[in-house]
């Protein structure tokens, strides 16, 4: 910049000089001249910019997955304010033109617009997430204002809305196949959703209201992974270890090693670390403080407390509902759900948390009797509930999870969610290492049909790092979509927080991280057998409580005693479960569902209240949580599995007022499951159907459509209360309506 500002300087002083010896005309060419050679620099800077920069290039890698060996932080903030500037003329083009509005000069055209945007923006959403760091999280909150401000240039321009509204006004007399007919529809109802119909006062309102909640959303979650990052338990003792199975110690160890503290033991907050901790450590006193540290993040009145961002985002989000013509932010977001309206959602809830809870109350009160063989006296802390479930489930069934690891190696249990798939669907997974990665620990595969043909990319990812949020999830570097008849093939990626390898031992998982893994890769499965023509209906793009009935169904596959034996084998000898531990599963399947179910269901109607709120909430977040909490009759020994300061899921993750859809999905799942389980396991004819009714279809039609057409019928919810032990604890509904 400063080699460009000295040179017209320069230019300029020369210019001065020669105005007063030459003739007008001379004067005007060398204007010309000098305005030419001043272009040409800036053409030249623009050019090296955009050359040196990977976004603004054809993808030249294997497959056509993003080129992450090239990406540089620099990269991102060019790319996405120049894929704006692009989107905008693109949209403005649509908006202004002279013919009349049709399908593809309007709808597709729209559909098929801000490609450079989507691209740039897919990486850094996913990196910030997965590999982030402290530039990346300063760009995304110098470019969320801007984004903010794009999406409402486009959602409220008069005229773009114009031409869809006069599509979708007659969008019977356009001989319309389904997916067009659904991606008009999708449009118009995004219009209106976005604030088309308001006055240009309300828009202008509602453009502030979008451009605080982009940048508080993102605030949450960067104050929750610092505070997630800050914490260490470190011990100096080894007799407070006293407990803690050999492999966690290890983890421990090098941890406390990677960190400068060797000859020390590091446990963290990621789960990994601090549920297995609470489980298993026999020092009360360290539970405690662990626990402590982990209820109460982003909690602490300081500069990475979430108390008043909770409150602000809902505030802000039910302002918004209601400027668009909703009682509540739940109204709004459950209209274009399954469940409709929050009545229907709290119905499903509250049914299921009168068993549950009486459950749980039970549960408690069987680890009060085992803490007094303790000699511990009082009520039943939270710190204690993980520690004494363990020992009871050891004593009642005689199974100890750290009994089951061994057979549960990551390689192991990949290589048995691989086979679940080839023997559902037929496909295959080759791993390559010829394609770019974001990350060293990320692996990447291609998926085949078993014919060989291209399915597409998986990138899966499993351990934790300081710069990985926490959680596991799926998402997408490529949609599918279809071009000129032939199928543009996904890149998608999973990633998760699982154990690591030792010293001694690879990453042997838990068996929850085994059902996440599973949980995960259905969602993977969405995105990649997904055969729609057009990308904003395809994969995973379907209602919240719809899109984890595939993550869902999966896991019930990887409990079964026929799967099991598949995958789960000892690390070291190769030795298949034997059969007794398979029993001693099965016997304890229902044991701890409870808790694991209250603290689910708390959490999802603390979710609910936020954001059924008809005004604003003028009470700070913990007397909200408690008040929220007490409505329910939540027991002291049980807390919502997050609270409000770290409830990433609903306050940054995009599922306010649907965290509901894990209990409403698991309807959806186990009833789906009964025609493989009352049949075989891998009926060919069950698979195929779900496949090309549910996984293949996206969101080309309405989900209760797709499931009755699977399965025949709308689904029951016995089949999951006999999964959880409810079924016998209270009478409730029978159907779920869509």
């Amino acid at each position: 910049m400063l080699q460009r500002d000295f040179c017209i300087t320069f230019i300029s002083s020369m210019f001065t000089t020669l105005i007063n010896q030459t003739t007008m005309r001379k004067k005007s060419f060398f204007i010309l001249l000098v305005i030419g050679n001043m272009l040409t620099v800036e053409a030249q800077e623009k050019k090296e910019e955009t050359g040196n920069n990977p976004f603004f290039q054809p993808y030249n890698t294997p497959f056509n997955v993003p080129p992450f060996d090239l990406i540089k932080n620099e990269h991102f903030k060019p790319a996405i304010l120049e894929g704006i500037k692009k989107h905008d003329a693109e949209i403005n083009a649509i908006a202004n033109a002279t013919a009349a509005p049709s399908f593809d000069n309007t709808i597709l055209a729209m559909e098929n617009a801000g490609t450079l945007l989507s691209n740039v923006n897919v990486v850094f959403s996913n990196l910030n997430s997965a590999n982030t760091n402290k530039e990346l999280q300063n760009i995304a909150k110098e470019v969320a204002p801007s984004l903010s401000a794009h999406r409402d240039n486009i959602y409220l321009n008069a005229k773009l809305f114009a031409r869809v509204k006069a599509l979708w006004d007659k969008k019977e007399s356009l001989g319309l196949n389904l997916e067009q007919a659904k991606i008009l529809d999708n449009s118009y109802k995004n219009f209106v959703r976005s604030g088309a119909n308001l006055s240009e006062t309300d828009k202008g309102m509602l453009r502030k209201i979008n451009g605080e909640l982009s940048l508080l959303s993102l605030k949450f979650g960067q104050n929750l992974l610092a505070e997630t990052n800050k914490y260490e338990l470190v011990i100096t003792n080894k007799k407070d270890l006293a407990g803690l199975p050999q492999g966690l110690i290890d983890a421990a160890a090098a941890d406390a090693k990677a960190k400068g503290k060797e000859g020390k033991w590091v446990f963290t907050l990621s789960n990994s670390s601090v549920m297995p901790f609470l489980q298993y450590s026999a020092n009360r006193k360290l539970r405690q403080e662990m626990w402590n540290a982990y209820q109460s993040r982003a909690n602490h009145n300081d500069e990475a407390d979430n108390k008043e961002n909770v409150v602000q985002l809902a505030n802000l989000r039910g302002q918004r509902a209601r400027l668009l013509g909703f009682k509540s932010h739940s109204n709004y977001v459950l209209e274009e759900s399954m469940a409709k309206t929050p009545e229907n959602v709290n119905k499903l809830l509250n049914d299921l948390w009168k068993p549950a809870l009486e459950i749980a109350k039970q549960e408690a009160a069987d680890i009060k009797k085992m803490m007094a063989k303790d000699g511990i006296k009082g009520e039943v802390q939270p710190y204690d509930w993980r520690y004494y479930t363990e020992k009871i489930r050891k004593e009642r069934f005689d199974l100890d999870e750290e009994e089951l690891k061994p057979f549960f190696s990551l390689e192991n249990v990949r290589n048995g969610v691989f086979q679940v798939t080839q023997k559902l669907y037929g496909v295959t997974f080759t791993e390559l290492n010829n394609v770019p990665k974001y990350h060293e620990d990320a692996s990447v595969w291609e998926v085949k049909e078993a014919d060989g043909s291209h399915i597409g990319i998986i990138y899966m990812d499993f351990h934790p790092r300081d710069s990985k949020r926490g959680g596991a999830w799926m998402t997408s570097y490529r949609t599918q979509e279809t071009v000129d008849g032939k199928r543009l093939a996904p890149v998608v990626s999973i990633v998760c927080n699982f154990t690591k390898p030792s010293a001694t031992a690879p990453a042997l998982l838990t068996f929850d991280e085994v059902t996440t893994f599973f949980h995960e890769f259905g969602h993977a499965l969405h995105g990649l057998l997904s055969n729609v023509t057009y990308k904003s209906l395809a994969g995973t793009s379907v209602p919240r409580d719809f899109v984890e009935l595939p993550s869902q169904i999966m896991e019930n596959w990887a409990a079964e005693p026929e799967v099991l034996k598949m995958y789960a084998k000892q690390y070291k000898t190769g030795e298949v479960i034997p059969e007794s531990l398979i029993n001693k599963l099965k016997k304890a399947g229902t044991f701890d569902q409870g808790f694991t179910t209250t603290e689910y269901l708390a959490a999802s109607l603390l979710d609910l209240e936020y954001h059924s709120q008809t005004k604003d909430i003028t009470m700070d977040a913990n007397a909200f949580e408690k008040a929220a909490m007490k409505k329910i009759g939540l027991v002291d020994a049980i807390i919502p599995r997050y609270r409000s300061t770290y409830f990433n899921h609903v306050f940054a993750g995009g599922y306010s007022s649907g965290y509901y859809s894990y209990i409403w999905s698991g309807v959806l799942d186990t009833d789906a499951f009964e025609v493989f389980k009352t049949t075989t396991l891998f009926n060919p004819e069950k698979a195929k159907s779900f496949r090309e009714n549910v996984l293949e279809k996206g969101g080309t039609e309405d989900p209760m459509v797709l499931y009755k057409r699977f399965r025949g019928a709308e689904p029951s919810i016995e089949p999951l209360l006999r999964k959880r032990g409810l079924d016998k604890k209270q009478e409730t509904l029978k159907k779920v309506k869509g």
